[in-house]
């Protein structure tokens, strides 16, 4: 009898030991994949090529005369005008932002890194990334840090070059244009004259056309990252004409916005 409780012991305690061993491998996988930073390039480090270091540090507007409101921002090269629009009342009310921007360059508008380094699970608010780069507008990115695929091109340097979706290209001469990743590569867009990408999706107008179905639109494959439906914090850019640009900024989940 005695013996049989000993191995009814040891079996539970190997159970136990086993079960222990799964869930931490489990939860560290976890953390790994979307908790810990992945570094793949430090562009604060010194052995950079120059347009690598050069293309995300040369933000700086101290340089230029200007002048600036709350809601503004003018100088000889560039033009900012925000609006806040608030529609609807009470739990259905809406707030978001519009943004007027209009450049004498299309390299005028660049990109920065969280933390100034490309890789995943790197964050950092972009108030900050603004405020490191002296930024005189800023709204965040295309949630490359989440992903390990895509199209990404940054200030005319391809730091990642696997198509998966579709993307966003902004071109040197001030065009923009939606496309497919899978149809190209890296190496062709920035043979095209591509300054930045964003491999976002989906695409809410193509040729002046709302895209139907919009809100079953699979964005990727992967966990917690599929269509766009529900109350989400949305980000979208849109072109009026070439070095014209409009950015919306749409705080889905949060109230606290309601009172900026």
């Amino acid at each position: 009898m005695k013996l049989k409780i000993s191995k009814k012991r040891k079996w539970i305690t190997c159970s136990l030991a086993v079960f222990f061993i799964i869930a931490g491998v489990t939860a560290y996988k976890a953390a790994d994949r979307y908790l810990i930073e992945h570094v793949e390039v430090d562009l604060s480090t010194s052995n950079l090529t120059d347009i690598a270091v050069n293309s995300t540090r040369s933000i700086n507007t101290s340089s230029e005369t200007y002048t600036t409101t709350d809601m503004s921002y003018k100088s000889d090269n560039k033009a900012i005008t925000i609006q806040k629009v608030v529609t609807g009342s009470g739990s259905d009310q809406l707030v978001y932002f519009i943004s007027d921007i209009q450049l004498a360059d299309a390299t005028l508008l660049k990109s920065a890194f969280a933390k100034d380094k490309f890789g995943t699970n790197i964050i950092q608010v972009p108030t900050v990334i603004a405020s490191n780069n002296n930024a005189a507008f800023a709204i965040n990115g295309d949630y490359y840090g989440f992903r390990n695929d895509g199209i990404i091109i940054r200030n005319g340097v391809l730091y990642r070059n696997s198509p998966a979706r579709q993307g966003l290209a902004l071109y040197k001469d001030g065009s923009m244009k939606v496309y497919d990743e899978t149809s190209t590569s890296g190496e062709q867009l920035l043979a095209d004259s591509v300054w930045n990408t964003l491999s976002f999706g989906p695409a809410l107008l193509e040729n002046g056309n709302i895209i139907s179905g919009i809100n079953s639109v699979e964005v990727d494959t992967n966990f917690g990252n599929h269509s766009i439906q529900g109350e989400q914090p949305r980000t979208g850019i849109g072109i009026i004409d070439k070095n014209h640009f409009i950015f919306i900024v749409a705080d889905g989940r949060s109230r606290a916005i309601q009172k900026v």
